[in-house]
């Protein structure tokens, strides 16, 4: 005599593993092929019957026998299926714009290293003691800490960075012209 599914859920609900493993053989198939139906992809179907046969050791302790265990092994599937779809909607509109939002950092980042490329390059065309002065004043060194590293006074700072900005303008224009 054949055990019936809904001894199998109860007794699998009970903890017994053979009984679950009985009614997943009875029923994996025909699961499968209803996630198939549902999502029309078979990886989709495929992920989806795994997901509900991962949770249906937990799910069959709220089994209470008021309806066939097909009848209720396919409620699961639909609320599986729609707890996935909105799962989807909710990471799809999460992420939406993300990608305009990379493609604007990027032509940001572009932008901005190209003009670092520039500045770099012109600052190689600057007296040593320009570049120098520079250099510690755009890593955020004050005027004062610059002058202290150099071993000159704060106004030579000034100066020197006053005198840098002239020689990178003018370069700049130059490059500009051409």
């Amino acid at each position: 005599m054949m055990t019936s599914d809904e001894d199998l859920a109860t007794a699998a609900a009970a903890g017994d593993g053979a009984a679950f493993a009985s009614l997943l053989d009875r029923h994996y198939d025909r699961l499968f092929a209803f996630c198939f139906r549902i999502t029309g992809s078979r990886s989709a179907a495929e992920d989806l019957t795994q997901d509900i046969c991962a949770a249906l050791p937990a799910k069959l302790a709220s089994y209470q026998r008021r309806a066939k265990v097909t009848t209720w092994l396919y409620r699961v599937a639909v609320n599986a299926a729609h707890d996935q779809r909105r799962k989807r909607a909710t990471y799809a509109n999460a992420t939406a714009g993300w990608g305009d939002w990379e493609i604007n950092r990027t032509a940001a980042n572009a932008d901005t290293d190209e003009k670092l490329d520039w500045l770099i390059t012109a600052m190689n065309r600057l007296s040593d003691d320009l570049r120098d002065t520079l250099a510690l004043v755009l890593d955020d060194m004050t005027h004062a800490q610059a002058a202290e590293v150099l071993g000159i006074s704060e106004g030579t700072i000034s100066w020197r960075i006053s005198e840098a900005k002239k020689a990178l303008r003018a370069l700049k224009e130059q490059e500009d012209m051409v």
